[in-house]
């Protein structure tokens, strides 16, 4: 009987699929595949593997770094999704050091999609937005640019710059 409401409820098939019918869900997948990422100093940061998931809604990251801090690899995985109901890209960013981040407004445009945090506090008295921006390099290399601004986005300080390649299968 369960299998016959499925069936027959035209509503329930519509919504389905929704992130392989609407085209703004496919906006970031240029990012999806195995890379190999170097930082602007030309040595190796890291492994990612970037997986589309749950039904083509969520691209999965799935980071770890290539060197050890104090016996300890950092990882993290981020969800990253388009939200239908605010029209944004989102991100949400969490590691094995505890560490989380909330990228709530995103956007794609000129062939990068761009991250940006809600502000929150780095010191008693000063509150910052980090913005996150990647860019399709074409089908071997993306950037990824994360900056910062203390000045209520006015100015904008570089935290990391990284390339990711492409990795040879």
């Amino acid at each position: 009987m369960v299998m016959l409401m499925f069936i027959s409820c035209p509503e329930m098939n519509a919504q389905k699929t929704p992130c392989t019918s609407d085209p703004v869900y496919r906006q970031f997948d240029f990012w999806i595949g195995e890379w190999d990422v170097y930082a602007k100093n030309g040595k190796k940061a890291g492994d990612s593997k970037i997986d589309l998931i749950l039904d083509s809604c969520i691209i999965l990251e799935n980071w770890k770094s290539a060197n050890a801090f104090n016996g300890l690899y950092y990882t993290g995985k981020s969800f990253n999704t388009y939200n239908s109901v605010t029209k944004q890209w989102q991100q949400t960013w969490v590691d094995n050091v505890g560490g989380t981040t909330e990228f709530l407004e995103g956007h794609y445009n000129d062939n990068k999609m761009i991250f940006k945090t809600k502000p929150f506090p780095v010191a008693n008295d000063t509150m910052a937005v980090r913005r996150l921006t990647f860019f399709n390099l074409g089908p071997g290399k993306v950037r990824q640019y994360s900056e910062l601004s203390k000045d209520e986005e006015k100015t904008w300080t570089p935290e990391y710059d990284l390339e990711y390649r492409r990795k040879k299968m």
